[in-house]
């Protein structure tokens, strides 16, 4: 057995030897982000792979599969305090953050609005009970399509409706939404901003705005 056979052997046992370790730290910490000992059981494995890898090229010419880069074991504990100090830094505002979106549309067709939710509702529930039920009114129709979509107001970008002005507001909130603390036909007190609740900013949104300023005379 050569030296070159000696030192893979040796450097494969350290890299088995770390990847138990590297196991065995994710196990106890259970999901728990940025947990100290799953990061130096991390760079420990990277630097073992990195070595054996090394010295696989050195002997044979050959590599593993590991594209891996040594980590300077310094520079990882000082990213490690760095964590540590991120995990335990206060922030003067809350850390409840209330995204809130409003866009108004005019509906040129009211006829031809229901008639799109209508099919919406067919094609979203198929055979079961309820999908002939007739669209009855306008906003019955939008909550139709809402409900046949993704949720989100994407879902209302439709030839049927048309876009009106809009608005996006980011709010800092003490505590998150409770559904349960308003009633179903509540439907301002869920957005109703209260002390020390504050607006951060806003985006306003203004569909045919190209269209006004499009140079033309």
């Amino acid at each position: 057995m050569t030296e070159h056979h000696v030192d893979l052997d040796a450097a494969l046992d350290k890299v088995v030897a770390a990847m138990r370790d590297h196991l065995a730290a994710v196990k106890a910490a259970d999901g728990r982000i940025d947990d100290d000992e799953v990061w130096k059981c991390y760079v420990a494995l990277n630097n073992a792979s990195y070595a054996y890898d090394d010295l696989m090229l050195d002997a044979f010419g050959e590599v593993t599969p590991w594209d891996v880069d040594l980590i300077d074991p310094e520079l990882a504990d000082e990213k490690l305090g760095a964590m540590a100090d991120l995990a335990t830094a206060t922030d003067p505002h809350t850390h409840i953050v209330s995204v809130r979106q409003r866009r108004d549309y005019r509906v040129p067709s009211v006829a031809a609005l229901i008639k799109a939710a209508t099919a919406a509702r067919v094609e979203a529930m198929g055979d079961e009970d309820g999908a002939d039920d007739p669209v009855e009114s306008v906003g019955e129709a939008v909550l139709e399509l809402l409900q046949s979509g993704d949720g989100s107001l994407g879902a209302l970008d439709v030839p049927e409706l048309e876009p009106l002005d809009g608005l996006v507001a980011v709010a800092e909130v003490e505590s998150p939404l409770d559904l349960a603390d308003f009633d179903e036909a509540d439907g301002a007190g869920p957005f109703k901003l209260d002390s020390p609740a504050r607006i951060v900013g806003r985006l306003d949104e203004h569909p045919y705005a190209d269209l006004d300023n499009d140079g033309s005379e």
